[in-house]
């Protein structure tokens, strides 16, 4: 069991942090470029407090690094068959396994990327009938007479660690943790309708996967023009306040953010079994009053602290489940299908994953009532470093400027307001902006590759 104290030490040494004197406005691709911070900053799960979830040894960082592997690299990879058996670097891999993923057109249609091979008409004692290796990879001639061809690619990925499958997968990258001194150079982005569009997505979306948020400026104060640019990323979700929205402070729909009252910073939507991923506000108007600035946190970087503060209260946070739920509009009552702790950590690699945090819209805590204070002071400490002044940024949104937030990482609240405002905005969900993030960023024949050894 790792210490507390280590925990801290290993945390403080692989972290990074905007400050306002190091940081650059990002308007293009090459600006975005200069960026590119090489530790990351994705907790490490401390469910079990174990030395497998988080690395303390000497030069190991909790922030996690991608590492791009050398050129050639997989040319290295000794390819082996002995006793019918193929064995990468002195592993053995199923025959089953390999004939499953022949890549040639009878068993993979080319244009849609699905199997076509019947995995379990494959006889059970498949093997090499005969084997060629080459610099590429190997031919098989299989026992039932197929011929497949497996590159030292995909051979190699297979072996790839957890974090190293998981990148192209869930379009991994390094971020960077920021907290009120990111006010002094936000990450933006200018509309430019003659620009390439697909160019400009990429951009925005690498800034969001960095920094969690990316502003998009010069944009037309018509409604449109905010639902256009957000459907060149991906889908706008529907739900039952319905898709792309358009409203005042009208209660029109039973929800807080139909008011003018002020809001604390939280994630949207934490009612739902799938959380949006993606969420965007357009000030299109305020007139005759004064108030409603933005608020956006950091949920990454306030988890760093509290892990750092108090580990306890980190891992009741990351194992108690809680359940949420949004029942103001009449006939509507959506619950979850199960309670999800407040920090989500994807099991595969341990980081942190989720912040799933909505304070009005909680319900039950899982956890016998005698023991709940414990996540009652848990949570405490967790509110108390949203609130921390430290740790706020806020903005005051103007015609002309969209916000586009990871919903899964990014707080946002409000000051309370005057007059009449009118908000333009959406949500994406997160499989699809991540979906388009890894084609933009990755490419297509990246991404494919990794199909079949993820």
């Amino acid at each position: 069991m790792a210490s507390a104290t280590t925990l801290t030490r290993a945390l403080v040494q692989g972290s990074q942090r905007v400050s306002g004197s190091g940081f650059r406005q990002i308007s293009t691709r090459s600006l975005l470029s200069r960026h590119q911070v090489p530790p990351k900053v994705i907790l490490s799960s401390l469910r079990k407090f174990n030395s497998s979830a988080v690395k303390t040894a000497e030069g190991q960082r909790i922030p996690y690094k991608i590492l791009e592997l050398p050129a050639g690299h997989y040319l290295r990879s000794s390819i082996a068959v002995e006793d019918n058996v193929v064995k990468v670097a002195d592993v053995t891999i199923p025959n089953i396994w390999l004939r499953d993923n022949c890549q040639c057109s009878s068993c993979v249609h080319q244009a849609t990327k699905q199997r076509l091979l019947d995995t379990f008409s494959i006889p059970s004692n498949i093997a090499p009938e005969t084997t060629e290796v080459d610099e590429g990879g190997i031919k098989i001639t299989w026992n039932d007479g197929h011929e497949s061809y497996y590159t030292r690619e995909l051979l190699s990925n297979r072996q790839r660690t957890p974090m190293g499958r998981a990148k192209v997968r869930q379009g991994l990258t390094s971020i960077k943790l920021w907290d009120k001194d990111i006010a002094e150079n936000p990450p933006v982005v200018l509309e430019n309708n003659d620009s390439n569009t697909e160019d400009q997505v990429k951009i925005v979306l690498e800034n969001i996967r960095t920094f969690g948020f990316c502003y998009i400026d010069n944009l037309s104060t018509e409604p449109e023009a905010t639902e256009k640019f957000l459907e060149r990323i991906s889908f706008i979700r529907p739900t039952h306040y319905g898709g792309f929205y358009d409203f005042t402070a009208d209660l029109a729909s039973k929800d807080t953010a139909y008011t003018n009252i002020a809001l604390e910073a939280h994630t949207d939507t934490t009612y739902f079994s799938d959380p949006a991923g993606l969420q965007a506000f357009h000030l299109l108007e305020h007139t005759d009053g004064e108030g409603g600035a933005s608020l956006l946190v950091d949920g990454f970087k306030a988890a760093k602290d509290l892990l750092r503060l108090d580990p306890e209260a980190y891992h009741i946070l990351s194992s108690v489940n809680v359940y949420s739920h949004a029942s103001g509009n009449e006939g509507i009552s959506i619950q979850p299908y199960r309670g999800f702790p407040v920090l989500q950590h994807d099991p595969a690699t341990g980081y942190l994953l989720q912040v799933r945090w909505n304070s009005s819209d909680r319900s039950g805590i899982e956890l016998p009532i005698q023991e709940v204070g414990k996540w009652y002071e848990a949570a405490r400490k967790w509110d108390n470093l949203l609130k921390d002044p430290e740790n706020e940024y806020w903005c005051q949104l103007t015609p002309g400027r969209l916000v586009i937030f990871d919903n899964w990482r990014v707080l946002h609240g409000r000051s309370a307001f005057t007059g009449k405002r009118r908000i333009c905005g959406g949500y994406i969900n997160r499989d699809d902006w991540i979906s388009r993030y890894k084609m933009l960023h990755f490419g297509q024949e990246k991404v494919m590759k990794h199909l079949a050894s993820d």
